[in-house]
Protein backbone atom coordinates (compact mmCIF):
# COMPACT_ATOMS: atom_id res chain seq x y z
CA UNK A 1 0.00 0.00 0.00
CA UNK A 2 1.50 3.35 -0.60
CA UNK A 3 0.88 6.39 1.14
CA UNK A 4 -1.20 9.40 -0.49
CA UNK A 5 0.39 11.90 -2.56
CA UNK A 6 0.69 15.35 -1.03
CA UNK A 7 -1.63 17.86 -2.57
CA UNK A 8 -0.39 21.31 -3.70
CA UNK A 9 -1.91 24.38 -4.23
CA UNK A 10 0.52 27.44 -5.18
CA UNK A 11 -0.64 30.28 -4.88
CA UNK A 12 1.32 33.33 -6.29
CA UNK A 13 0.49 36.35 -8.77
CA UNK A 14 3.91 35.68 -11.07
CA UNK A 15 3.36 32.90 -13.65
CA UNK A 16 6.99 31.90 -13.46
CA UNK A 17 7.49 31.83 -9.94
CA UNK A 18 4.54 29.77 -10.06
CA UNK A 19 6.09 27.38 -13.28
CA UNK A 20 9.34 27.38 -11.06
CA UNK A 21 7.74 25.81 -7.72
CA UNK A 22 5.71 23.33 -10.30
CA UNK A 23 8.44 22.08 -11.77
CA UNK A 24 10.93 21.89 -8.49
CA UNK A 25 7.60 19.82 -6.51
CA UNK A 26 6.53 17.69 -9.20
CA UNK A 27 10.22 15.81 -9.92
CA UNK A 28 9.42 14.90 -6.23
CA UNK A 29 7.71 11.49 -5.09
CA UNK A 30 4.78 11.34 -3.37
CA UNK A 31 3.91 15.45 -3.98
CA UNK A 32 1.16 16.69 -6.66
CA UNK A 33 0.04 20.13 -7.83
CA UNK A 34 -3.73 20.18 -7.81
CA UNK A 35 -4.82 23.73 -8.78
CA UNK A 36 -2.81 27.25 -8.85
CA UNK A 37 -4.17 30.61 -7.61
CA UNK A 38 -3.50 34.04 -8.92
CA UNK A 39 -4.85 36.07 -6.10
CA UNK A 40 -5.29 35.40 -2.35
CA UNK A 41 -9.01 35.24 -2.95
CA UNK A 42 -9.05 32.69 -5.30
CA UNK A 43 -6.44 30.63 -3.06
CA UNK A 44 -8.73 30.71 -0.12
CA UNK A 45 -11.86 29.89 -2.20
CA UNK A 46 -9.78 26.82 -3.77
CA UNK A 47 -8.72 26.03 -0.63
CA UNK A 48 -12.50 25.88 1.05
CA UNK A 49 -13.44 23.24 -1.76
CA UNK A 50 -11.36 20.67 -0.51
CA UNK A 51 -8.78 18.28 -1.87
CA UNK A 52 -5.67 20.11 -1.21
CA UNK A 53 -3.31 19.36 1.91
CA UNK A 54 -0.86 22.06 1.13
CA UNK A 55 -1.22 25.47 0.36
CA UNK A 56 2.40 27.18 -1.05
CA UNK A 57 1.31 31.11 -0.28
CA UNK A 58 2.88 34.03 -1.38
CA UNK A 59 2.99 36.98 0.72
CA UNK A 60 2.35 39.92 -1.72
CA UNK A 61 -0.44 39.93 -4.59
CA UNK A 62 -0.70 43.37 -5.45
CA UNK A 63 -4.43 44.95 -5.06
CA UNK A 64 -6.82 43.03 -2.50
CA UNK A 65 -6.07 40.56 0.20
CA UNK A 66 -2.79 39.97 1.27
CA UNK A 67 -1.14 36.32 1.94
CA UNK A 68 -1.09 36.86 5.62
CA UNK A 69 -4.91 37.47 5.76
CA UNK A 70 -5.59 34.68 2.77
CA UNK A 71 -3.30 32.26 5.40
CA UNK A 72 -5.43 33.25 8.78
CA UNK A 73 -8.72 32.30 6.20
CA UNK A 74 -7.34 29.50 5.40
CA UNK A 75 -6.17 27.80 8.97
CA UNK A 76 -9.42 29.47 10.25
CA UNK A 77 -12.02 26.71 8.34
CA UNK A 78 -11.88 23.54 10.62
CA UNK A 79 -9.73 20.82 8.58
CA UNK A 80 -8.54 23.29 6.76
CA UNK A 81 -4.96 22.67 4.48
CA UNK A 82 -2.12 24.06 6.11
CA UNK A 83 0.25 26.68 4.49
CA UNK A 84 3.42 27.17 4.00
CA UNK A 85 4.50 30.85 2.89
CA UNK A 86 7.33 31.07 0.41
CA UNK A 87 8.17 34.56 -0.55
CA UNK A 88 10.80 37.04 -0.77
CA UNK A 89 10.17 39.13 2.27
CA UNK A 90 11.90 37.92 5.56
CA UNK A 91 11.37 41.54 7.78
CA UNK A 92 9.35 41.28 10.97
CA UNK A 93 6.66 43.31 9.19
CA UNK A 94 6.10 40.26 6.80
CA UNK A 95 7.03 37.45 9.08
CA UNK A 96 5.35 38.29 12.36
CA UNK A 97 2.18 38.68 10.32
CA UNK A 98 1.87 35.72 8.81
CA UNK A 99 3.23 33.43 11.79
CA UNK A 100 0.65 35.25 13.59
CA UNK A 101 -1.99 34.01 10.72
CA UNK A 102 -1.12 30.35 11.33
CA UNK A 103 1.25 29.33 8.46
CA UNK A 104 2.94 26.34 9.25
CA UNK A 105 6.10 27.07 7.73
CA UNK A 106 8.15 30.10 6.31
CA UNK A 107 10.07 29.66 3.52
CA UNK A 108 12.42 31.79 1.30
CA UNK A 109 11.93 31.76 -2.26
CA UNK A 110 15.64 31.14 -2.98
CA UNK A 111 16.04 28.10 -0.91
CA UNK A 112 17.54 25.07 -2.39
CA UNK A 113 14.47 23.10 -4.29
CA UNK A 114 15.48 20.00 -2.02
CA UNK A 115 14.75 22.21 1.29
CA UNK A 116 11.43 23.48 -0.77
CA UNK A 117 10.35 20.23 -1.08
CA UNK A 118 11.36 18.97 2.54
CA UNK A 119 9.40 21.79 4.29
CA UNK A 120 6.75 20.80 2.14
CA UNK A 121 6.16 17.26 3.66
CA UNK A 122 7.08 18.97 6.76
CA UNK A 123 4.06 21.28 6.63
CA UNK A 124 2.05 18.46 5.67
CA UNK A 125 2.98 16.23 9.06
CA UNK A 126 1.72 19.73 10.93
CA UNK A 127 5.41 20.59 11.93
CA UNK A 128 7.03 23.68 11.38
CA UNK A 129 9.85 25.07 8.84
CA UNK A 130 11.37 28.31 9.16
CA UNK A 131 13.76 29.91 6.87
CA UNK A 132 17.18 30.50 8.83
CA UNK A 133 17.22 33.87 8.94
CA UNK A 134 13.49 34.34 9.78
CA UNK A 135 14.30 31.18 12.90
CA UNK A 136 17.28 34.00 13.89
CA UNK A 137 15.35 36.88 13.91
CA UNK A 138 12.36 35.13 16.20
CA UNK A 139 14.92 33.58 18.62
CA UNK A 140 16.32 37.23 18.80
CA UNK A 141 12.94 38.69 19.75
CA UNK A 142 12.89 35.90 22.24
CA UNK A 143 16.11 37.17 23.88
CA UNK A 144 16.09 40.32 23.39
CA UNK A 145 11.85 41.19 23.65
CA UNK A 146 12.58 44.70 24.97
CA UNK A 147 14.30 46.05 21.85
CA UNK A 148 11.72 44.22 19.15
CA UNK A 149 9.19 46.11 18.08
CA UNK A 150 5.46 44.80 18.40
CA UNK A 151 3.38 43.83 15.92
CA UNK A 152 1.24 47.59 16.30
CA UNK A 153 4.78 49.40 16.62
CA UNK A 154 5.77 47.85 13.29
CA UNK A 155 2.59 49.08 11.77
CA UNK A 156 2.94 52.65 12.96
CA UNK A 157 6.42 52.27 11.59
CA UNK A 158 5.96 50.77 7.96
CA UNK A 159 3.07 53.91 7.84
CA UNK A 160 5.90 56.47 9.12
CA UNK A 161 8.02 54.86 6.46
CA UNK A 162 5.86 55.82 3.39
CA UNK A 163 5.72 59.39 4.17
CA UNK A 164 2.65 59.32 6.45
CA UNK A 165 1.96 62.10 9.37
CA UNK A 166 0.96 60.81 12.53
CA UNK A 167 -2.45 62.38 12.03
CA UNK A 168 -2.93 60.05 8.66
CA UNK A 169 -1.00 56.67 10.40
CA UNK A 170 -3.49 57.36 13.55
CA UNK A 171 -6.43 57.47 10.40
CA UNK A 172 -5.07 54.42 8.43
CA UNK A 173 -4.95 52.24 11.65
CA UNK A 174 -8.11 53.46 13.59
CA UNK A 175 -6.21 54.97 16.53
CA UNK A 176 -5.63 58.57 18.31
CA UNK A 177 -2.96 60.93 17.07
CA UNK A 178 -1.80 61.05 20.40
CA UNK A 179 -1.67 56.82 20.45
CA UNK A 180 0.62 57.21 17.43
CA UNK A 181 2.94 59.98 19.22
CA UNK A 182 2.81 57.30 22.32
CA UNK A 183 3.75 54.15 20.14
CA UNK A 184 6.80 56.38 17.97
CA UNK A 185 8.13 57.64 21.56
CA UNK A 186 8.21 53.74 22.33
CA UNK A 187 9.94 53.18 18.94
CA UNK A 188 12.55 56.04 19.74
CA UNK A 189 13.39 54.67 22.96
CA UNK A 190 14.05 50.63 22.07
CA UNK A 191 15.88 51.66 18.71
CA UNK A 192 18.00 54.58 20.22
CA UNK A 193 17.33 57.21 18.22
CA UNK A 194 15.06 60.72 18.40
CA UNK A 195 13.70 61.39 14.96
CA UNK A 196 11.17 59.47 12.57
CA UNK A 197 13.62 59.44 9.76
CA UNK A 198 16.28 58.03 12.36
CA UNK A 199 13.92 55.17 13.46
CA UNK A 200 13.33 54.26 9.74
CA UNK A 201 16.92 54.04 9.38
CA UNK A 202 17.36 51.80 12.09
CA UNK A 203 14.43 49.87 11.84
CA UNK A 204 15.21 49.19 8.19
CA UNK A 205 18.82 48.39 9.01
CA UNK A 206 17.50 45.74 11.55
CA UNK A 207 15.12 43.97 9.63
CA UNK A 208 11.99 44.95 11.22
CA UNK A 209 10.60 46.67 7.97
CA UNK A 210 11.47 46.74 4.66
CA UNK A 211 11.78 50.18 2.33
Amino acid sequence: MTDAPIRLLLADDHPVVRAGLRAVLETEPGLIVVAEATTAEAAVARAAEGGIDVVLMDLQFGAGMNGAEATAAITGRPGGPRVLVVTTYDTDADTLPAIEAGATGYLLKDAPPEDLAAAVRTAAAGRTTLAPTVADRLMNRLRTPDTALTRRETEVLVLVAEGLSNRAVAQRLHLTEGTVKSHLARIYTKLGVDSRTSAVASATGLGFIRR
